[in-house]
């Protein structure tokens, strides 16, 4: 059953004209960021760009004001404009145009996350003619999908210029249901550097996969004791903490002893659990016990940890942002007092609340901003072939922005 009839046909405009820029984190999003800098700038709103280093990519962040002109406090809406690539994956359509097909709307990015975009630029009118009693402030960032560069560097601009929004949705997708936590994120890069020589002398040489491998393992170890021992958290679908090697690559032939191979790891721990920790410990092995050992083969040899990104972890948390999503989307504590509020913490870590993915969240909550997440669209359908939304989830997003509306101009 198709429903687009009964969302706005602007809302979809907007999806499809965001759905069109290739945004991969690999290329460049600042002409998604120069066309919303330009809506805006049509509604007289003068949003701040902050960019990367090298100016390729930019943030883009405004302040819709109460009717009083008050800027402090309120809420933010908070999205990314980077998508995943697309390579190697099979589309019934072209990823960047966008297609609707029984009831779905397809394309990259169209669930993770350009419709909570779309519908926020969609209703900007909406918005600014509201007799808004607390501000509303709007956040597009970059580079979310490869360690949230992009929001750590604008919020280092929002707190030189004392910008701090009360409360944070960040829009990802959860079929519209609030979460309140989700695991951490670290990736690293690890360069074990041996010495070459032919096969036939292997003892001339130091082999680089054959080390990598036993830092893969010790890797793999930890994340087996943390499977088997924990500690556990059982809110989470998958509860304990994890890792994983996603990349390697080395040597350049059969006869050859490698000397170099790369891999990329990264570890995913559930709140309460240190990233430190994890940190520490994994170095202590690859550049204690394993450098020793292949640098008594040959003093040549070495291991390097570089460090690719890091998604702190969202921490459970029962305040004023949960209270709000949980009105604006329906799902409220039954009872008052202290029986609400047993409720409410009962809630707040239960398997309904929680993700195994990171956002940007994390970083938000830590800038001391209470932040949940909350947005249209399954994670099941983001960074998939034939990437899609359903339009039933654009259209309960549309309805919890018009409650949001009537929320913030309440006297």
């Amino acid at each position: 059953m198709d429903i687009s009839g009964t969302i706005s046909p602007t809302t979809l405009d907007w999806i499809q004209k965001l759905v069109s820029f290739e945004t991969t984190s690999r290329r460049s999003n600042l002409a998604l960021i120069e066309t919303i800098r330009a809506e805006m700038a049509s509604h007289t709103l003068s949003p701040l760009l902050v960019s990367n280093a090298e100016g390729t990519k930019a943030n883009l962040f405004v302040t819709i004001p109460a009717v009083d002109g008050t800027t402090a406090g309120g809420v933010m809406l908070a999205g990314h404009t980077d998508v995943v690539p697309v390579d190697g994956q099979v589309w019934s359509s072209d990823p960047f145009s966008a297609h609707i097909r029984d009831g779905k709307l397809y394309g990259r990015g169209a669930c993770d996350m350009k419709a909570f975009s779309g519908v926020i630029l969609a209703m900007l009118p909406e918005f600014l003619s509201a007799p808004l009693r607390k501000p509303l402030h709007l956040a597009f960032t970059y580079d979310e999908e490869v360690g949230c560069h992009g929001a750590g560097v604008l919020l280092q601009q929002l707190e030189a210029q004392g910008i701090h929004p009360a409360l944070c949705v960040v829009g990802e997708p959860t079929s519209m249901r609030v979460v309140t936590a989700h695991k951490s994120s670290h990736l690293f890069r690890v360069v074990v550097t041996g010495v070459a020589s032919h096969s036939s002398n292997t003892p001339g040489g130091v082999n680089a996969i054959e080390y990598a491998a036993k830092a893969i393992s010790f890797i793999r170890s930890i994340a087996d004791e943390h499977r088997a021992i924990g500690p556990f958290d059982p809110t989470f679908e998958v509860p304990f903490t994890t890792a994983n090697v996603g990349v390697v690559s080395g040597g350049v032939a059969v006869n050859t002893v490698a000397d170099l191979c790369e891999f990329e790891f990264e570890f995913r721990t559930i709140p309460g659990v240190e990233p430190a920790e994890m940190t520490d410990r994994i170095a202590s092995y690859l550049l204690g016990e394993l450098r020793t050992e292949m640098q008594r083969e040959n003093r040549g040899a070495d291991i390097r940890i570089i460090p690719l990104g890091a998604v702190p972890a969202l921490r459970p948390g029962t305040g004023e942002a949960l209270r709000l999503v949980r009105q604006l989307t329906g799902v409220t504590p039954i009872g008052d007092g202290a029986e609400a509020e047993e409720r409410e913490t009962s809630h707040a870590t239960s398997h309904e609340s929680t993700v195994g993915y990171g956002t940007e969240g994390g970083l938000f909550q830590l800038a001391g901003i209470d932040t949940v997440v909350c947005g249209p669209g399954s994670m099941d359908q983001g960074h998939t072939a034939d990437e899609y939304i359903e339009l039933s989830q654009v259209n309960a997003c549309e309805d919890f922005m018009r409650k949001l509306i009537q929320h913030l101009s309440a006297g």
